[in-house]
């Protein structure tokens, strides 16, 4: 694990009726720092990382033209591959600023499918993609991505903004996409139909998760869900991303026993009441940790999200930490 250290010098300034005199240095205070997975490659410009394995390795989408992607043998040294479509589908290109955002892969009806979101910074007017491939290796005769365009969209005056997917399927070979940035109703979430990966006909209804009260202000977004142990998480990121340095992101989570909620977190707060457990925030090196996704693998989890280099001048990296279980939440360790 890579150990993040920062030590304040902590000086005291006296005068006499002669000169100035400099009081003897204390010993810094000990910051303590989430654990880290050391991380090493391609790092850089990764943004809203999304992580899956398939084939023996890893794969990892994130924000950037046609969506970025990396790939890693052992999630510890990656490397940019390219973006997955070459260019921003003609469809959403009157409603983005040139690159499309905020990835999510799932497995279903034997393809892998990619959503995306297309939006500009701050609208409301947004949608939310799909692309599909039978494979995730380009190593296979079989790789091929297929644009299917639109899956859901929102104007500015919904009530919520369709951005950010989150792909869940359960044990019963439902297919549930949660989404949601800032506006008036946070997080919600719509069944999907497993052999299409469009909006389902025999469920409509839009499912609210969470939200934050005066969410236009205290924003909410970023979902991303999990199973374990009996209990559906739900991960948000409130707070700010995109502005380096000054972001203040940090990831939440809340439980419950439904996939369509109530989602509460450690204290039984509401997460549609602004509920949300602290599972990690900014360190004085990194800044606005958020957007995560989550690992799974042979009975450990891992946190995987972004975060802003303070000693770069706020450059996004992927940054991967380990979560602990705790009375059935989870928790991601300190160290010094």
């Amino acid at each position: 694990m890579a150990v993040l250290m920062v030590a304040l010098g902590i000086f005291g300034v006296g005068c006499d009726s002669q000169e100035a005199t400099r009081a003897p240095e204390e010993d810094p205070e000990p910051t303590e720092v989430p654990e880290m997975v050391t991380l090493t490659g391609d790092l850089q410009d990764v943004h809203d990382p999304a992580i899956i394995q398939a084939h023996g390795q890893y794969y990892l989408y994130s924000t950037g033209g046609g969506i970025q992607w990396r790939r890693s043998s052992e999630t510890t040294q990656w490397t940019y591959q390219g973006d997955v479509l070459g260019e921003v589908p003609a469809w959403a290109e009157p409603i983005t600023e040139g690159d499309l955002w905020a990835p999510d892969v799932a497995y279903f009806n034997e393809q892998y499918h990619l959503y995306y979101s297309a939006s500009t910074f701050g609208s409301g007017r947004s949608a939310i993609g799909v692309a599909t491939t039978p494979t995730l290796s380009p190593d296979r005769a079989n790789y091929e991505w297929t644009d299917h365009g639109k899956v859901i969209e929102s104007y500015e005056s919904d009530s919520y903004n369709a951005i950010d997917p989150a792909l869940f399927v359960d044990d019963q070979d439902r297919v549930w996409m949660a989404f949601g940035s800032w506006n008036e109703t946070g997080i919600r979430m719509r069944r999907l139909d497993p052999e299409t990966g469009m909006p389902s006909d025999t469920d409509s209804t839009l499912y609210q998760l969470a939200n934050r009260p005066n969410a236009a202000e205290n924003a909410i977004e970023a979902p991303y869900l999990i199973h374990r142990d009996g209990y559906y998480y739900l991960f948000v990121s409130f707070g700010h991303c995109c502005q380096g340095v000054d972001s203040d992101y940090n990831v939440r989570v809340g439980r419950s026993e439904s996939i369509t909620g109530p989602y509460v977190d450690r204290d039984g707060t509401p997460m549609t009441e602004g509920g949300g457990t602290l599972v990690i925030e900014s360190t004085p090196n990194w800044k606005g940790t958020g957007h995560n996704s989550v690992l799974q693998e042979d009975g450990e989890t891992y946190l995987v999200y972004h975060a802003y280099s303070v000693s770069e001048d706020g450059t996004p990296h992927l940054r991967i930490s380990p979560i602990e279980w705790e009375n059935g939440w989870p928790v991601v360790p300190m160290t010094q």
